[in-house]
């Protein structure tokens, strides 16, 4: 499994696998209108202009992704970690994490959200070093 970065060629296959990955959360909080399941080819293609994009790659195929920018000069923004189900709790989405913490070695802090419900991620994200400073339905 390699990671590195992702270009816009990639974001047909990393649209349907978060879609795929996404189908968890929306069956924890009953909403399959939530915008990384409804999200378009258009809009994440627009993503690329705005986000690095990194991938992880298991014989040819995007297994797993995130993607992060700067929103403000010492803050990172970090967005749709993703990993198929078939690969999840290998430690890719720890080493996606890493890689693109280290792509922003300006950044001072990180941030993220999560769902309240998604306990899994929420544990994910505190063994990393997050802690939750907010929360919002």
């Amino acid at each position: 499994m390699i990671i590195e970065p992702a270009s816009i060629e990639d974001a047909l296959e990393i649209l349907s696998l978060q879609k795929l990955c996404y189908q968890s959360e929306a069956k924890i909080y009953n909403d399959h209108n939530i915008h990384p399941l409804i999200q378009t080819m258009g809009e994440i293609e627009s993503e690329f202009g705005a986000y690095s994009f990194l991938k992880a790659v298991e014989d040819g195929l995007i297994i797993g992704s995130v993607r992060a920018r700067m929103i403000t000069p010492e803050t990172l923004y970090i967005g749709r970690l993703i990993v198929h189900p078939d690969f999840q709790n290998h430690g890719i989405g720890t080493k996606l994490m890493k890689k693109i913490e280290k792509k922003f070695p300006e950044a001072e802090r990180s941030e993220l959200i999560t769902g309240h419900l998604s306990l899994k991620n929420i544990k994910f994200y505190e063994k990393r070093g997050f802690e939750i400073f907010k929360t919002k339905k």
